[in-house]
């Protein structure tokens, strides 16, 4: 018991180390307010303006809209942060043994799952048989239903 409270927990990874510290990050980084502050002097500058509202400069917003590189350098991040949930394994493979009970199992589970939805499906009491269920006249919802209560039609 003593041995998982002194586990140390894994460092979770700081988000500025994907973001800003790798070299390609910083060249976009920097390129993407250049970018922005040419378009912003293009409303003054007439040269800047043709390139600007020219097609090339419609793929180059894109590849330099803050939010892509956000997204784009991002995935380093959440890639070693999802790592960091799954602890590591022993690195020992099931033996075969244990391959063959854990698959049996599983195909059992599968089946049940199966054979559960195929009674559903089959049973017209049950909502989720869909066409059984809606013209079943013991569907409360049926216009043709006749409360066992009551003895009258559920008729509107």
């Amino acid at each position: 018991m003593d041995d998982q409270n002194n586990a140390s927990s894994p460092e979770v990874p700081k988000l500025s180390a994907w973001l800003w510290s790798p070299w390609y990050a910083k060249l976009w980084w920097t390129a993407i307010s250049i970018w922005w502050v040419g378009m912003a002097m293009s409303t003054r500058v007439d040269a800047l303006a043709v390139f600007y509202r020219g097609a090339l400069a419609g793929y180059l917003n894109i590849l330099f809209f803050p939010m892509t590189a956000l997204m784009v350098l991002g995935v380093g991040y959440v890639r070693e942060r999802l790592d960091s949930f799954v602890g590591p394994g022993g690195g020992v493979p099931l033996s075969d043994e244990d391959a063959e009970a854990f698959l049996e199992q599983h195909n059992r589970d599968e089946l049940e799952r199966m054979m559960k939805a195929a009674r559903a499906r089959s049973n017209p009491m049950d909502p989720r048989s869909g066409p059984l269920w809606i013209g079943n006249p013991m569907n409360p919802t049926n216009p043709g239903h006749i409360n066992p209560h009551t003895g009258k039609f559920n008729a509107t």
